[in-house]
This record gives structure tokens, C-alpha cells and sequence, in this order.
């Protein structure tokens, strides 16, 4: 027995290093980090405009969400909320029906975490109104996702008739752009996908992640604007086509059905105080 087990051990000795070595080398997902920043404030002096014929008359207060993807090949914005000049005192718009302020700085909430806006790759619009558009040009660096619908209205002769503010994105080179026609899968692993949802302006698109710890989460951009719309599929009066936005409804309800994927709706203030905010992360 003895010397049976002098003839095997430099077998053995083999054997367990390569189950070490499997053990080592097991394939593990990409570390990447999902930061959430207060984008804004938004009290709405007559919801109704978000649901035409419920709720006439009421305020109702919403948030504005940016996010940042930290992706091994690169980090991408997501939407950058209303304009930092705004300030806490903020101002209203539209004769009246919207007032927003901005009392914390997307470029100092991004400083916080050492995060440089010229270093930033890319830079996702969902859509084109200046409450997602409020801080792009400090993105002007980054190559900037959009449907080309959205940038043919966004960067067209009238910008002003889809309710954008082209001033908050002429710093940008438009030739530094990827004109997207459909679903955009930005690093090529499938874990960070842009979603085609036209609809409330031409080219409206979304966001899908698949985090390695915190699972799937899709950002809504604005499909929805509240959970009650989700609830009763209410389209804003002001939507580039009704018809669109409901059939985007329809297809993203039946992609976060099969994915089992978390919808956060970007404007949603109360789901939004739910969830953890820069410096903290998801991953």
C-alpha cells in the first residue's frame, strides 16, 4: 500500500492543482456598477396633462433621474436631467404648469465618485426634452446613442415643434453620433442594451441591464411618468403619437414579463426613494 501510494502521489499532487487552477480561473461576470443621481425636481400644477381626463386640476410632485454605467469597456451616461443652472430656487415653465429646480449639480454629484464628465465614452438620450437633455453638453466628448428619428427631429430644422431646447445639446458634433435604428446592444455582452419605444417623441428608447448582484432592471425614460400610468396605460396628451406609445407599452410589458426584469420609472418619486442613490451603487 505504501509504495502504491508513493507511484500515485505525483498524480494526485497533479490533480489537485488543476481542480485549484479550475477553481481560480472559474469565468466571472463583467464588474459593472449602476450609480443613480437626483436629476431634478418637478411639481406638476395639473397632472391631467400626463393622463387626459383623471385627475384635472391636482399637483403632483415628480423626480428626474440620470444614471451612470460603469462598464469594463467604458462608462455611459444615461439621460442628464435639467439643466445645473437651474439651481434650488428653480423657475417655472410652460405658463406655469411646471416648476423645476435643480439643487444638486449632476457635475458635482459625478465628481463625488471621481468621475470626470469629458472621460465619459458614451451618452444615452432617451429622449430628446430638455428634462433629459438638461446637462448634455457637458457630455460633448462622449459619442452620443440616439434612434435616428429622434436625431433627425433633435438635430432637423425644427427642433422646437417636438417641445426640444436645442441649446442644451449644441455643443455637440453631431457626426459624433450612432444613429440607431432598433435595439443597440452597447458593449456587446448583452448587459447593457438600449430599447427601441417610439412613441412620446419620434425616436424614444430605453435602457436594459443585467447586473451580475442585482439582476435585471430596465430604465423607462418616459414611457411611463408614475406607476398610476403604468397601472392604466395612460398616454400624456403631449406624446409625439399615441398610437406608437401604446404599442411600445404593449412590447416593453411583455419583454420585462419574459425577463422578469425590474422597471424603474425614471420620474416616479415615490418608487425613486426606494432606491439607493450615488455614492452608493448597484452591481
Amino acid at each position: 500500500m505504501r509504495f502504491l501510494l508513493t507511484l500515485l502521489r505525483p498524480f494526485m499532487i497533479v490533480g489537485a492543482l488543476a481542480v485549484s487552477a479550475c477553481a481560480t480561473h472559474t469565468p466571472t461576470a463583467p464588474d459593472i456598477k449602476l450609480y443613480v443621481f437626483h436629476c431634478g425636481n418637478i411639481e406638476v400644477r395639473d397632472v391631467s396633462v400626463f393622463s387626459p381626463g383623471v385627475n384635472q386640476g391636482q399637483v403632483k410632485s415628480l423626480t428626474d433621474s440620470c444614471y451612470l454605467i460603469r462598464h469594463p469597456k467604458g462608462d455611459l451616461i444615461w439621460d442628464t436631467g435639467l439643466p445645473d443652472q437651474l439651481g434650488s430656487k428653480g423657475q417655472e415653465f410652460y405658463d406655469g404648469l411646471f416648476y423645476m429646480s435643480m439643487p444638486t449639480p449632476l457635475q458635482a454629484q459625478l465628481e463625488s465618485i471621481g468621475v470626470k464628465p469629458q472621460d465619459i465614452e458614451w451618452l444615452g438620450i432617451s429622449h430628446a426634452h430638455s428634462d433629459h437633455t438638461g446637462n448634455a453638453n457637458l457630455f460633448s466628448n462622449a459619442t452620443l446613442l440616439m434612434q435616428k428619428e429622434e436625431f433627425d427631429a433633435a438635430f432637423g430644422g425644427n427642433p422646437q415643434q417636438y417641445g426640444f431646447v436645442p441649446d442644451s445639446y449644441s455643443h455637440f458634433n453631431a457626426t459624433n453620433t450612432q444613429r440607431l435604428q432598433g435595439d443597440h446592444d452597447v458593449f456587446g455582452d448583452g448587459r447593457v442594451v438600449v430599447k427601441r419605444a417610439i412613441g412620446h417623441t419620434p425616436g424614444h428608447q430605453m435602457l436594459y441591464l443585467d447586473l451580475p448582484e442585482s439582476g435585471r432592471i430596465v430604465l423607462s425614460g418616459d414611457l411611463y411618468h408614475f406607476t398610476s400610468n403604468r397601472e392604466h396605460r395612460r398616454v400624456p396628451s403631449f406624446n409625439f403619437s399615441k398610437e406608437q406609445t401604446l404599442e411600445s407599452m404593449e412590447r416593453m410589458e411583455q419583454f420585462l414579463e419574459s425577463t422578469g426584469a425590474q422597471l424603474w420609472i425614471q420620474h416616479d418619486k415615490e418608487q425613486n426613494a426606494g432606491i439607493r442613490h450615488a455614492p452608493e451603487y448597484y452591481q
